[in-house]
């Protein structure tokens, strides 16, 4: 037999989705939608960054980067995801099922990094704000975006490497878009899986490990609030809000879909678990820029412009909301 994916395999199919009839034509429409407000947000806002010297900072460096990442993910998803609700058929090619895996895969490691080096940035300017020009230059920070992204590229493309040397015995993946552990599992021997194995381990300590700075960096933050003046204690809460509301919410979205992955979720209504194992794919490139582009608003020494990107982002995420509000009590929702 072959030891290839790519001479075994020619496509995949994806089980997951659901048979809604002319719905999916509703559907349609507010994914597209929603792929609309998250392209419009984030390009405004690393438009305002980029044109205005007033943000060159590196907070605001590292939340262009955010930025660029989230645009990054949304393009390799939401285009497949409206062309899988118009089809009959869901199949996707092998290669292109991989180059999925890889946008997916370094969307969420970028996004962890980006948020451990912006926890760690706060705290410099937190609890040293003397050092704080010294010792995050702006040379410092593109050194510190541009190794992000070079680390997790170099991480990713190891773990699909891994996988494409394995022999699939099989095509059906449960899911709504091309996931690692389910393409894995489709091996037709488990002797070959290990080193997947036993990097998958290494890499998720590799992870963990980048949240040990947001771990230091909040406690560290927390405990100059808690001793620290009341001027502080609003300086702390006005910067950190955002970004821990955005880490508590990604977190939640990668948890359910690794869960997901590696266990029996069938006691979950089919619609909910769809909803879920997106949710960290639509939410976040939505929650950052409204979230943060609103925090910038408030700073009055911000020109006008950002003002009106970030009332433009709320008014495009309102409208899309209400709509798949109304949607949802007309309609029982599936993909």
């Amino acid at each position: 037999m072959a030891n290839s994916t790519s001479l075994t395999l020619s496509y995949f199919i994806l089980g997951a989705y659901l048979n809604v009839g002319i719905l999916r034509y509703l559907y349609f429409m507010i994914t597209a939608l929603l792929y609309i407000v998250i392209v419009i947000a984030n390009s405004s806002l690393i438009v305002v960054i980029c044109r205005n010297r007033s943000l060159h900072e590196p907070m605001y460096f590292f939340l262009c980067s955010l930025f660029v990442n989230e645009l990054y993910v949304s393009t390799g998803f939401f285009p497949f995801l409206l062309i899988q609700i118009l089809s009959d058929i869901h199949t996707v090619s092998t290669t292109f099922c991989f180059l999925q895996m890889f946008s997916l895969y370094t969307f969420v490691n970028i996004e962890f990094c980006n948020l451990a080096v912006l926890s760690y940035d706060r705290y410099l300017a937190i609890c040293c704000p003397l050092q704080y020009n010294t010792r995050m230059t702006s040379r410092k920070v593109f050194i510190l975006i541009f190794f992000i992204w070079l680390y997790c590229v170099v991480k990713v493309v190891i773990t699909l490497m891994l996988n494409l040397r394995l022999t699939l015995c099989g095509n059906a993946i449960n899911s709504l878009y091309c996931r690692n552990y389910l393409v894995v599992k489709l091996a037709c021997s488990d002797n070959t899986v290990t080193v997947n194995n036993i990097y998958g381990l290494f890499a998720t300590v590799l992870s963990v490990g980048v949240l040990l700075p947001i771990i230091f960096s909040y406690t560290r933050i927390l405990k100059i609030c808690l001793s620290g003046s009341k001027q502080t204690r609003q300086k702390a809460v006005s910067t950190c809000t955002p970004q821990l509301v955005s880490l508590i919410s990604f977190s939640f979205g990668c948890c359910f879909e690794i869960i997901q992955s590696r266990l029996d979720m069938s006691i979950l209504p089919s619609v909910l678990s769809m909803i879920l194992s997106v949710y960290f794919l639509i939410v976040q490139p939505l929650l950052n820029p409204i979230m943060f582009g609103l925090q910038m608003s408030k700073n009055c020494n911000l020109p006008g412009v950002l003002r009106t990107a970030s009332q433009r982002a709320v008014v495009f995420l309102s409208s899309a909301v209400s709509m798949r509000s109304c949607c949802a009590s007309c309609e029982p929702m599936g993909l």
